[in-house]
């Protein structure tokens, strides 16, 4: 009896030990926030930031296994790290395969790491094998987020949209939550599976990530072809939905076939302009002046790979850069938090954003603009009724 005893407390201590405790190492060691001093944040800056209704475009968060309702000592992003960073609507994306070695040059599709973490962290058993199953958890997670918290609420309509404003502008605390899937490769080349998706709020629709995928090639993978028959069909029927698009880390002949194809703007959620800052990352300035003729909108990140200086200078510098070449409509933020990268601040210190623009001389209305008014403009006209 001791010994089946003894068996089963070791099982369960294992069984904690990989799903709670090697995940929670995991993430730390991929979404760094660099060791600093607090940042000077003036009284003007603190007041302007407090007034301002900030949009970001790209969070990874929920392939992590955190309780995003509370506070957390590791990663970037959780509800009451936004409520401190006066963010009003976080965009959250659902990773549903990554290969192994992955980088901006050249990635095969063959590999993947997004099973062993489904696995690792307990996720159920149809997301082993499954790139929908995936999908559809991680919305599903969202969405059980938002029914545990009356600070969350998940944003599909315009209605919805314009309740959030509504409601900010007595209660702060509320946070808007939008879906983006990071490539449209869970689809499973199943159109059915977008409305799928979509019907439990799906809005942004990127097209690949870090690979060719079967709606055409990544910015990051080996053939830098266009898009597929089965990509047209996508972006069709994400446009008859009133989706929006996105283009970041796709390739280059893929985002002209987009522009080209598509009856409605796109956005780059997270990114960066070659002028400022020359990686495999990025897009050409003349494909995101492209972007922009065509009433897109640029999501600048916060990582060394979009920016190169990761500092909040040097996020300022390229957002400047941005505003020159695109115009300032067309800027907004776009962190890549919790992408296992690493920043040199998390969400809930985003004011020294706002005090590095007013540093720079930005307007109040530059500020605005970017840090959230652009993309409010945006989904006023874009969101379905």
């Amino acid at each position: 009896m001791k010994k089946s005893l003894l068996i089963v407390l070791f099982l369960t201590a294992t069984v904690w030990l990989l799903h709670t405790v090697i995940p929670g190492i995991l993430e730390k060691n991929m979404n760094i926030v660099e060791a600093h001093t607090l940042y000077e944040i003036s009284p003007d800056a603190k007041a302007l930031h407090k007034s301002l209704f900030i949009i970001d475009l790209h969070s990874d968060s929920l392939l992590w296994n955190r309780d995003l309702t509370q506070a957390s000592q590791r990663g970037h992003v959780d509800i009451p790290r936004l409520q401190e960073g006066n963010v009003a609507l976080q965009v959250f994306s659902a990773t549903t395969k990554s290969p192994r070695g992955q980088n901006y040059s050249s990635n095969s599709a063959s590999t993947d790491n997004i099973t062993s973490l489904a696995v690792l962290q307990g996720w159920p058993v149809e997301t082993w094998s499954s790139l929908f199953a995936r999908a559809d958890f991680q919305v599903e997670k969202l969405r059980t987020f938002a029914t545990e918290t009356d600070d969350l609420i998940l944003i599909q309509t315009k209605q919805d949209f314009r309740n959030l404003l509504t409601t900010r502008e007595t209660n702060s605390n509320v946070v808007g939550a939008m879906y983006l899937i990071e490539g449209a490769h869970p689809l499973e080349g199943d159109l059915d599976n977008l409305d799928r998706l979509h019907s439990k709020g799906l809005h942004f629709v990127g097209i690949t990530h870090f690979f060719d995928n079967e709606l055409g090639g990544s910015l990051h993978g080996k053939s830098q072809a266009g898009i597929t028959e089965f990509g047209r069909a996508v972006v069709k029927r994400a446009n008859q939905l009133e989706m929006t698009i996105d283009i970041a880390h796709a390739s280059p002949q893929v985002v002209n076939d987009i522009l080209a194809i598509s009856s409605r703007p796109v956005v780059l959620s997270h990114g960066g302009f070659k002028g400022v800052c020359d990686t495999d990352r990025n897009l050409t300035d003349g494909l995101m002046v492209d972007v922009a003729k065509a009433g897109g909108i640029v999501g600048v990140g916060y990582w060394e790979g979009a920016v190169c200086d990761a500092s909040p200078a040097g996020i300022v510098r390229a957002i400047r850069y941005g505003i020159d070449l695109l115009g300032i409509e067309h800027i907004a933020l776009g962190s890549d938090f919790d992408g296992g990268v690493t920043t040199t601040f998390d969400t809930s210190e985003l004011a020294a954003l706002t005090q590095t623009m007013m540093n720079d001389g930005f307007t109040e209305q530059e500020i605005r603009a970017v840090m959230g008014g652009n993309m409010r403009r945006f989904l006023l006209n874009q969101l379905p009724d």
